[in-house]
């Protein structure tokens, strides 16, 4: 558990920054150990990097219309093909990139965020508090998802465009609304966490000492209940990946020039019988990414948790 060895009583020789490099070290040691995790973490590196530097070596506008190379396949001129107007995949894929990624960990940092701070005040509260800060999560989480993002967009999206511009409206909206669904499994692991963590002895001795509540939080229990936040946190990445795909697919995502991944399949689904290249890029880049942060969560999971021996 990760409250077994608290950060709070590490040994008193040891500095601060040595203990810290110490338990930094034989965290990645143990991360090394995961192959899967690793070549996660390296697809999820390339991938990365490939949308954010893509278009330095791949300087392709993503609007160019060629009508002589409509549904072309994979070839020197344009390696992930084109669509039915003629424009280079690997262009818009690159583009779409960022855009579904930053989707990804902005809705991440939402749930996470929301997560812990109502995990942590049920997690140290008694009574009324804690039943009802519990009783809300149990209701979000017994909401049907899809539905829900459906109804939120449709009647805050077109507000949030005047707001932001179409594209930024777009964004915000999907971002807000993913994260703000999806901060419940994270608040029931951070008040699970919060819960044990606060009888635990070296808490108990820094009640006694007088130290105030939120000085418990922030240097005795949080600290120490961060390890499955962070893992549960790469878990929420893909998911909000996933949701921004759907929600694109089904046509309610960002606009038809805007090509997140999820947006590209949409578009490919009436030519998939002459054109399966158009499909197979934007399905594979979600595929790959959803896979490589699930492994490095994997990776995490056994890094963080000084019970296992790997």
């Amino acid at each position: 558990m990760a409250g077994s060895i608290p950060a709070s009583l590490s040994d008193k020789a040891a500095s601060p920054v040595a203990h810290s490099a110490s338990r930094g070290s034989e965290t990645w040691r143990r991360f090394r150990r995961h192959r899967l995790a690793v070549a996660g973490a390296f697809i999820l590196s390339l991938m990365c990097l490939g949308v954010m530097f893509g278009s330095l070596l791949w300087s392709v506008a993503i609007n160019d219309i060629d009508f002589a190379a409509t549904l072309q396949g994979p070839s020197l001129a344009h390696p992930f093909g084109t669509d039915d107007l003629g424009q280079d995949l690997l262009a818009r894929m690159i583009y779409g990139g960022r855009i579904s990624l930053a989707v990804g960990f902005a809705a991440m940092i939402i749930a996470t965020l929301v997560g812990v701070v109502i995990g942590a005040v049920a997690g140290m509260s008694r009574g009324i508090a804690n039943s009802f800060l519990t009783w809300l999560t149990d209701l979000f989480l017994s909401l049907p998802q899809l539905p829900l993002l459906l109804l939120v967009i449709y009647l805050f999206r077109d507000r949030l465009k005047a707001v932001f511009g179409l594209e930024g409206g777009v964004f915000v909206v999907i971002v807000l609304v993913i994260g703000g669904l999806r901060w419940m499994p994270v608040a029931r692991l951070v008040r699970a966490q919060f819960l044990s963590l606060r009888e635990k002895e070296f808490v108990e001795a820094a009640r006694s000492q007088g130290a105030s509540r939120w000085h418990q939080v922030m240097r005795h229990i949080l600290p120490n209940a961060l390890g499955p936040v962070i893992v549960a946190s790469t878990i929420e990445v893909s998911t909000a990946i996933i949701a921004e795909s759907t929600l694109s697919f089904l046509g309610l995502g960002f606009p038809p020039d805007i090509p997140t991944w999820g947006r590209i399949l949409f578009d490919a689904k009436d030519h998939l019988e002459f054109a399966p290249h158009w499909a197979l890029f934007p399905g594979a880049a979600i595929f790959l990414t959803v896979l490589s942060i699930n492994f490095v969560g994997d990776g995490l999971r056994d890094a963080l948790d000084p019970r296992r021996i790997i």
